[in-house]
């Protein structure tokens, strides 16, 4: 997606602090050699036109999501922000949560997967191996398989590690790679529609505040495959509040982004 602007730009929430957005699917997270506009440049291009900031503007990048997939994403406005989102990262207090359709139906309706992944350049995908391997990083996740249809799952993964393509790679691995996956083994009959793959929930502590956040965004209702599924049954209060049921913050992006 090369026409893609700061006027385009989804906002879901922004304050001095941090900022959370909709990554369009196809556009990617930072700046690549094919030089299509990228998410960290419209985000700064964003700000820098919105509260007329002269010079470059700072934006951190905390966390990425793969080219062809779509949802939510922060950004940190402050490096205090970045660095407090990155530790969140690490020591598992930022919970990220996908919806995805898969080519077959998982054996087990709910299920982890642990892999071990290492980066292919020339083919630019990862691979399942040995945990030996030179080069191999633990992956790890949870999935839960809401819905079937004919021959596909609508499944919601609780990312455990933040590898590239750990999504794509570990479902194939397990004999259901994802819709429109050409990298991956998908059926052939779905490549000529989008990947079926979106950040759906994001949750974390304000790094700054300390409040307890939640954003919720829904994947384009109205396209293949996702128009098979009545997505508002699965992506709700359920889907992100803690085990006491508390909720301090939050916020149901639904559907606001299929109008663009």
């Amino acid at each position: 997606m090369t026409d893609f602007s700061y006027r385009d730009l989804t906002v879901v929430h922004e304050d001095n602090h941090i900022i959370v957005v909709i990554k369009p699917q196809n556009v990617p997270t930072q700046a690549d050699a094919s030089g299509d506009t990228d998410m960290l440049t419209v985000v700064k291009e964003y700000i820098k036109n919105k509260y007329g900031k002269p010079g470059n503007v700072y934006v951190g990048l905390v966390h990425r999501l793969d080219r062809p997939t779509g949802g939510l994403m922060v950004f940190a406005r402050t490096s205090k922000a970045a660095e407090r989102l990155c530790e969140a990262i690490k020591s598992g207090d930022f919970e990220k949560k996908y919806l995805c359709v898969t080519c077959g139906i998982p054996k087990h309706p709910v299920g982890a997967l642990t892999h071990y992944l290492k980066k292919n350049e020339k083919t630019n995908t990862v691979e399942i191996v040995p945990m030996m391997t030179e080069g191999a990083k633990k992956a790890e996740l949870e999935y839960h398989v809401l819905a079937e249809k004919d021959s596909f799952a609508l499944v919601k993964v609780n990312l455990l590690t933040g590898r590239s393509h750990q999504i794509r790679a570990q479902m194939s691995f397990n004999g259901t790679p994802l819709f429109g996956d050409a990298k991956y083994g998908a059926d052939r009959r779905t490549l000529k529609h989008n990947l079926a793959l979106w950040s759906a929930v994001l949750r974390f502590t304000h790094p700054t505040t300390g409040e307890r956040l939640a954003f919720i965004s829904y994947p384009p209702e109205d396209i293949s495959p996702w128009k098979a599924f009545e997505l508002g049954r699965f992506l709700n209060f359920a889907a992100v509040t803690d085990p006491y049921g508390n909720m301090k913050n939050y916020i149901d992006f639904a559907k606001k982004d299929d109008k663009k």
